[in-house]
């Protein structure tokens, strides 16, 4: 199969398309940490694209070597995304209660810093982010399954690619709209990442 400007194109498209769940997350991570650096943006974006990578990939392996099985693990896979989602948007509601509580109390100049490093996201919190927003992309192997694994790679790389930019903007929007309302932030936050569990959960099952 020869490389033609569909090709690109094809891969573009589904790039944006599987970065939406992300670039929503990164809007949401933008809220709670709004004070990161863009060096952190990139380590962020570079995790989601990482995933974006990673997981058509896998899929594409999976339909070359075992399809039958990936068949019937496919159903599991709005399950698995809605269940990690949930997970982190609630702990993040309640994190974000208990920080408001802690402001309440305190009263000294000292309160920022501490601020700041309870409102940081944990790297393992976001590599559960990653693999939940990236996990339906495992479906993009039946997509790319007619191209060999030198195309699957090249289409694997333009997906992380415009998901490491698309990730980028919605981590900058988030943090924009996160100077406006550091104190609903977490809540609201939180409140993303669970609808957007619950809408990969019913576009999975519908």
């Amino acid at each position: 199969m020869k490389y033609d400007y569909l090709f690109f194109i094809n891969s573009i498209m589904l790039g944006v398309g599987l970065a939406m769940d992300a670039f929503s997350v990164s809007i949401a991570n933008g809220l709670k940490e709004n004070n990161m650096k863009k060096s952190r943006m990139s380590f962020m974006a570079g995790i989601y694209a990482f995933f974006q990578f990673f997981m058509p990939m896998v899929g594409w392996f999976l339909v070359h070597s075992i399809a039958e099985y990936f068949k019937k693990f496919q159903p599991l896979i709005p399950w698995i995304a809605l269940t990690l989602l949930l997970y982190i948007g609630v702990k993040m509601i309640i994190e974000g209660i208990k920080e408001k509580k802690e402001a309440d109390k305190e009263l000294d100049t000292d309160k920022e810093e501490s601020k700041d490093s309870v409102t940081k996201i944990a790297f393992s919190t976001l590599i559960i982010q990653g693999i939940a927003t990236a996990i339906d992309a495992l479906s993009v192997g039946f997509t790319t399954a007619k191209y060999n694994a030198m195309m699957a790679f090249i289409s694997s790389l333009i997906i992380a690619a415009v998901t490491f930019i698309i990730c980028f903007i919605g981590l900058g929007i988030g943090k924009k709209a996160g100077d406006h309302l550091k104190d609903k932030a977490a809540f609201l936050g939180g409140t993303i990442l669970i609808a957007i569990g619950i809408e990969i959960f019913l576009k999975g099952i519908l």
